[in-house]
């Protein structure tokens, strides 16, 4: 069996508007905040922080909706466009809101686009799963990551060229180019993917696949108690990973300053050598995934991370042998980030795909809102020096609720005799 990876690279086109627009949401929309509307710092981070609330509650909501949905384009097609269409015309409110100084049009108008991108971000990566065979997902969320950085590094190329100088630049060409961007790419996976076609093929494999205790469970949609404690551990352990690798993300620029003495912008090197590592990862990993399974990739990958955090602990001053640590960060958390997705899915139902890609993003969403907060109140009233410490406490406690998952991985022994009755590359 093999991957059809021309089909997942268009499958993953929804995924690379969507980080497209996130890069550019997280990197212009502050400014906008600050140098326009003279928002403090407090005030700026709880409006950046409303999309991870309201991702919170809308990711599983839309997803189990998606789920449901049955028109002739398919479950997820329907959202995407739709989500696509609003985002746009929405997104493009909020250059003008900046031009004329409209705070309240600006407000509200990113309030709705944050709900217009929640519409479609589950059932986008719901699609991967709905159109590839169990075994494959972790090779297929691979590729579908691979297309996420380059939409993100498609906004910071814009961001670059188009942006200006001055006290007042103008962000209408960079929001023009990523609204392109989207329209283009959802456009390209309406016209190549036909999503109801290809679902029905890849359920009927599945079906193959699955053992008659799965079939049950997939008919009836009742988890096993088994699977339920699998799947409640790993999205504790997905919290706790997110928990540790977003905490050093999101403090590292004031850590690298404060701790290592390093000036200017000489810490994004550091952050630029871990997402090139994970760039180059992603596929090798997909593959490695393959061969040993999800769950011991995802360890392995945890174990990178545990040990660049616990040697980074040691460093009193900056060396060029820490960006050896964040490579192998980078390429750890490819290994946990390609396969997380793919076990929750895979302990689901054909029916569920969306709800359960919703409850991912919650947990996810979830640490991403906690951990800023609370291993910022450790470095303020404890010491920068808690930061890696923090990281390499919750990597261990998500080494421990990952060793208590026993189903969701994949299974390349079983049903040999799946290739000859499914080609996936049709």
């Amino acid at each position: 069996m093999k991957l059809n990876y021309k089909r997942t690279f268009l499958v993953g086109l929804a995924f690379l508007s969507i980080c497209a627009f996130w890069q550019m949401y997280d990197n212009i929309v502050p400014l906008i905040l600050q140098g326009t509307f003279h928002l403090n710092e407090t005030l700026t981070g709880a409006i950046m922080a409303a999309d991870n609330v309201l991702a919170v509650f809308l990711l599983p909501l839309l997803g189990s909706l998606s789920d449901k949905a049955d028109t002739r384009w398919g479950k997820r097609t329907p959202f995407i466009v739709v989500g696509t269409v609003l985002a746009v015309v929405l997104m493009m409110l909020l250059p003008h809101a900046d031009k004329t100084g409209n705070f309240v049009l600006f407000v509200i108008s990113l309030f709705f686009l944050l709900i217009a991108m929640g519409l479609y971000r589950s059932p986008a990566v719901a699609l991967m799963p709905d159109l590839t065979p169990k075994p494959l997902r972790s090779q297929a969320n691979a590729i579908i990551n691979l297309m996420g950085a380059v939409g993100g590094i498609y906004t910071l190329i814009l961001i670059s060229l188009l942006l200006k100088g001055g006290d007042k630049p103008d962000y209408t060409p960079v929001f023009l180019g990523v609204a392109l961007l989207m329209v283009v790419a959802v456009v390209l996976l309406v016209l190549t993917v036909r999503e109801k076609k290809l679902a029905q093929e890849v359920a009927k494999a599945n079906l193959e696949e699955e053992t008659e205790e799965e079939q049950k469970a997939d008919k009836t949609g009742e988890l096993t108690p088994g699977v339920k404690r699998s799947l409640t551990m790993i999205l504790i352990s997905i919290f706790l990973w997110f928990t540790a690798y977003n905490a050093v993300t999101t403090a590292f620029s004031r850590y690298a300053r404060t701790v290592w003495g390093m000036e200017g912008g000489g810490f994004a090197n550091c952050l630029m050598v871990a997402t090139v590592a994970a760039i180059i990862s992603y596929i090798p990993i997909g593959m490695i995934s393959a061969k040993v399974g999800r769950k011991k990739t995802i360890m392995g990958g945890l174990v990178l991370m545990l040990i660049s955090f616990f040697a980074a602990i040691f460093f009193t001053e900056y060396h060029a042998v820490i960006n050896l640590g964040f490579a192998l960060i980078g390429m750890g958390w490819a290994a946990v980030s390609v396969n997380s997705l793919p076990m929750v899915v895979e302990m689901c139902s054909s029916e569920d795909v969306g709800k359960y890609t919703g409850l991912y993003y919650t947990f996810s969403m979830s640490a991403q809102i906690v951990t800023p907060i609370l291993s910022g109140a450790f470095l303020q009233y404890v010491s920068y020096r808690t930061l890696f410490p923090y990281a390499c406490v919750f990597t261990v406690a998500a080494m421990i609720t990952m060793s208590m998952v026993h189903h969701g991985d994949n299974k390349p022994e079983r049903k040999k005799n799946l290739l000859e009755n499914f080609d996936v590359e049709d």
